[in-house]
């Protein structure tokens, strides 16, 4: 039985730099659709599935970041990383407030980009679900957090048969939290276990998933993620 290749929609207007990291990648068993223009990317995505997609941020006709929130309206699920010469921690945040999953800063190695994408695609085993019903608390990944429903395998978070579709950034933070319910979740733990490194500019990063986590879950108000200040993160159910 021949496997599907993995699909990667890769957005990048350096001719030369797209043509090496397009070889190099066809050359890792991976299929390339490369898009030289915002506009392009985001038409194309719109005809094609993918699995995963790196945007640069400065492109032609349209950003990355309007890429990247165009995508998320129509996908909550596929893995989005950004690649761009600006390194400023503003753009980073916006990247990941818009709901991308990593950022990379040019220069950038082939193997650290394959790297990223291997570990995306080992944490994106995602299937879809046909139901908006919630799954038995008893299958595999799915727990039950306060009122919600966490189907992490589907990456969603369910209340009163609302489903809230997570990043995979997401569900793996919430994962971790969830795991470690009543407990103080370091911060370097989390981000050298969710991020790959203890980094200030990470660290930023990672607020901003908090926040986001905190709103989905606000309509328990039994839980809670408190901020242990200089310390890291605790998911409180209060009884």
């Amino acid at each position: 039985m021949t496997t599907k290749p993995t699909h990667i929609l890769y957005v990048e207007d350096d001719v030369s730099l797209g043509f090496v990291t397009k070889d190099n990648l066809e050359l890792k068993g991976y299929q390339i659709t490369h898009c030289m223009d915002g506009e392009t990317a985001i038409n194309t995505f719109d005809q094609y599935d993918f699995d995963l997609c790196i945007l640069d941020v400065m492109l032609p006709k349209i950003d990355g970041f309007s890429i990247a929130q165009h995508i998320r309206q129509h996908n909550a699920h596929v893995p989005i990383l950004f690649l761009s010469a600006r390194s400023m921690k503003e753009d980073r945040i916006k990247g990941l407030q818009i709901g991308a999953d990593d950022y990379i800063t040019k220069p950038y190695s082939i193997e650290e980009l394959v790297l990223k994408i291997q570990v995306f695609l080992r944490r994106t085993q995602v299937i879809h679900a046909t139901t908006p019903t919630p799954p038995p608390a008893e299958a595999v990944g799915v727990h039950r957090i306060g009122q919600y429903v966490f189907d992490y395998p589907n990456l969603s978070l369910i209340w009163n048969e609302q489903r809230q579709s997570l990043t995979q950034k997401e569900a793996d933070l919430l994962l971790l939290l969830f795991e470690n319910k009543n407990q103080v979740v370091k911060r370097s733990r989390i981000l050298t276990q969710l991020w790959g490194e203890d980094d200030y500019f990470l660290g930023r990063s990672m607020d901003v998933f908090i926040s986001r986590l905190r709103k989905y879950l606000k309509q328990d108000q039994r839980l809670t993620i408190e901020n242990i200040h200089g310390v890291g993160f605790r998911l409180e159910e209060k009884i």
